[in-house]
């Protein structure tokens, strides 16, 4: 694809008058390996998507170019931009609590380009819709995460049945000294491109402490989400599921506006729960470490470590979820005398939060559920349009629309939600009826 043709579609598609230095080395790299490495939120996604455009031929109705992320919430954000700069290249995207027959369908005709975790497509090459032998490129998006033992068995398959790859791009925010050897470089000798800016996202992070004086930290998170700006939100982080699911509990018994995402989940209640915190519509988000990486969530105000993270690794990438293109954030590491801090946590200051200060956590958005979206032909805009139609609101009443193959997400403001819930009951959009409910975590 035209280098010219790219930047031009990031210009005026996604609203980038000038790439910023990590994108620029991308593109001015021409080793057939390249390892990038650099900060979460540092603008990776688009470098390597940018870079891997360049090495593709015209549309031809045969995979050129390959993308795997560990992650369903990475696929869906990369595939996003892919689309955007890819103009004339068909671009789809496979992933666990996707139709599988939709994606079938997808695959027909055969598309430019696959972004897939490796599970769903070995699913799919193994099921025969789809043959992809010797790519143009093949990028492994979050590599450290992709690359190890959990996806041992489906890598060593997937690169088997490439046969080979002409490119190989990496990508991650901490690096592996060492390669697998079923990830052939085909006597590609790499080139990292190792990305360190003058400002770091942790340049931007109030690290803190928050010490409980009690070996059960709830009570002290509480009083913690309690003493925060009303409207902020914040992703909790521990290191078990069963924490997970007992932290949320006890924040919903005391009225935080909180929802869950942990591996146990099935993709539809994660996905939903990803949303319902992105658009504002709860406060709180309890997760394991499957959060920590691909989730970009808009101006995220906290991360909370509410366990210790398992290694620096987890550090870096949970807290990366804030603080992310220039936005600030601030980080709270709740530790208690059972806890041993390691080395790579050091803290800007102390708080201790009031005992007092555990109110109620409200959200300032609320949510309607379209029981209809992208396959029924439901856009962005028919929803705006209905919601002020219908309901009366204005435009800067309407948050966050995320819109899926079947169904679609749209926030409101919390005030306006029972006036608007009576104001729809029974209209029709674009003609017909279907079913819009309040959506709760």
């Amino acid at each position: 694809m035209d280098l010219q043709l790219i930047t031009e579609n990031i210009r005026t598609r996604l609203n980038i008058d000038q790439l910023n230095g990590i994108q620029r080395k991308m593109l001015q790299c021409d080793s057939p390996a390249i390892i990038l490495i650099a900060p979460t939120g540092s603008g990776k996604t688009l470098a390597f998507a940018a870079r891997m455009l360049t090495y593709l031929d015209s549309p031809s109705q045969r995979v050129q170019g390959l993308v795997l992320a560990p992650s369903r919430e990475l696929v869906i954000q990369i595939a996003e931009i892919i689309r955007k700069i890819a103009s004339g290249y068909k671009t789809v995207a496979l992933y666990g609590g996707h139709s599988v027959i939709d994606e079938k369908n997808s695959l027909n005709p055969v598309p430019d380009i696959i972004v897939a975790t490796p599970g769903r497509l070995l699913d799919h090459l193994q099921r025969g819709h789809i043959e992809i032998i010797r790519p143009e490129v093949l990028v492994i998006d979050e590599y450290d995460k992709s690359l190890e033992l959990g996806f041992e068995t489906e890598m060593k398959r997937i690169t088997a049945r490439l046969k080979s790859y002409h490119r190989l791009l990496l990508t991650s925010a901490t690096r592996m000294d060492t390669l697998p050897p079923y990830l052939a470089t085909q006597g590609m000798h790499p080139t990292f491109i190792e990305d360190i800016p003058a400002e770091k996202p942790s340049d931007r992070s109030d690290i803190v402490e928050v010490t409980s004086f009690a070996k059960d930290k709830l009570d002290t998170l509480v009083n913690l989400l309690g003493s925060n700006q009303e409207g902020s939100r914040s992703i909790v982080f521990v290191n078990h599921r069963e924490s997970a699911e007992r932290i949320y509990n006890r924040l919903k018994a005391d009225n935080i506006s909180a929802a869950l995402y942990h591996g146990a989940l099935d993709q539809e209640q994660r996905a939903t729960a990803i949303d319902l915190l992105a658009n504002g519509s709860v406060a709180v988000l309890v997760a394991t470490d499957l959060a920590a990486r691909g989730l970009d969530i808009e101006k995220l105000d906290h991360v909370i470590h509410y366990h210790l993270p398992v290694n620096e690794a987890a550090w870096t990438h949970r807290n990366g979820r804030t603080a992310r293109v220039q936005a600030r954030g601030t980080i709270y590491v709740i530790t208690s005398e059972a806890d041993s801090l390691p080395e790579y946590i050091s803290f800007d200051r102390k708080f201790i939060p009031d005992p007092h200060s555990g109110a109620p956590v409200k959200a300032r958005m609320a949510s309607l559920y379209f029981s209809a979206g992208k396959k029924e032909k439901l856009s962005r805009g028919d929803i705006v349009g209905f919601l002020i139609a219908q309901a009366g609101l204005s435009a800067d009443e309407i948050g966050l629309i995320s819109l899926r193959d079947h169904s679609a997400i749209a926030a409101i403001a919390a005030p306006k939600l029972n006036a608007t819930l009576q104001a729809i009951a029974g209209a029709k959009i674009k003609g017909r009826r279907i079913r819009i409910t309040h959506l709760r975590p």
